[in-house]
């Protein structure tokens, strides 16, 4: 097996775990989100991610495809974003939900991006070198830090539908929402910068991985949860997981690191040396 980093592992069972879970509990449609509701090979396309996803999630284990499956992995989300998440953006832009919606695939970008740069190939790096080493870590991190600052905005635009999902015994619903809005916004400018990144990455996995376990967790472990409701578990495990991929990409810089640092890329995994 090849492991480089704890984030590594989560975000491969996670990858699986998402799928089966879709398959047995949710809606595999929702793995459909941006696609028209006619388009006739809808529901064909939300079973090929699904099987994207449990794919590359066993192949990132193992020495003699984890590139290959980052690579695949990669390829088809931004395929996905480029088809699907884009042009709604384009048909609305003062609306708030298609920026989230595609601030949702490009975490996961982030994620598989960081891998690729890890386990890219020689092949990988003479016919793709923008995409591996320090820039295509820096690409990675670019993508996480849009995805918060989506996320970041759509706490503000959407703060009615937030606010009902802190937990009941939490006093003052609509100023935690707000607070959550403003602490995604703060992790995304940092990230983007690379102010004190670290920390930020690892806070803002620490907050989706907190409303994951408050929020969905409870919902889920009823027994009675709906489709929707699964999907919206899984889709928050999997972007703490991917989030967590690329809080490891940091590891070795300073936890309160000025903007544009020389050591803000590195691309080895955690558990490599020069």
């Amino acid at each position: 097996m090849r492991i480089a980093s704890v984030g590594h592992a989560f975000f491969a069972a996670v990858l699986v775990a998402v799928g089966i879970l879709f398959l047995l509990e949710g809606d595999v449609h929702a793995f459909a989100e941006g696609m028209r509701m006619d388009l006739p090979a809808r529901a064909a396309l939300a079973y090929l991610y699904i099987a994207i996803f449990v794919a590359c999630g066993v192949g990132l284990l193992f020495r003699g495809t984890a590139a290959c499956a980052a690579r695949v992995l990669l390829a088809y989300e931004l395929l996905w974003m480029l088809v699907f998440k884009l042009p709604g953006i384009v048909r609305a832009p003062l609306s708030g939900l298609p920026y989230e919606s595609w601030g949702e695939t490009a975490v996961i970008v982030a994620g598989a991006w960081v891998l690729y740069a890890w386990f890219a190939t020689d092949r990988d790096r003479r016919w793709l070198g923008f995409a591996t080493g320090d820039s295509g870590m820096r690409i990675a991190r670019v993508f996480y830090g849009l995805a918060m600052l989506a996320f970041g905005q759509a706490h503000f635009a959407y703060v009615g539908l937030t606010a009902p999902l802190v937990p009941g015994w939490l006093p003052w619903h609509t100023g935690w929402a707000y607070c959550f809005g403003c602490t995604y916004i703060a992790a995304g400018v940092a990230v983007l910068t690379g102010a004190c990144a670290r920390l930020a990455a690892t806070l803002s996995i620490l907050q989706m991985g907190l409303f994951t376990c408050l929020v969905w967790l409870p919902v889920v472990a009823t027994g009675q949860a709906s489709a929707g409701s699964w999907g919206e578990f899984t889709g928050s495990l999997a972007f703490t997981a991917a989030g967590w991929v690329v809080a490891d990409s940091y590891r070795g810089v300073a936890w309160l690191a000025v903007p544009f640092a020389r050591d803000q890329a590195s691309a080895l995994p955690p558990n490599a040396t020069r």
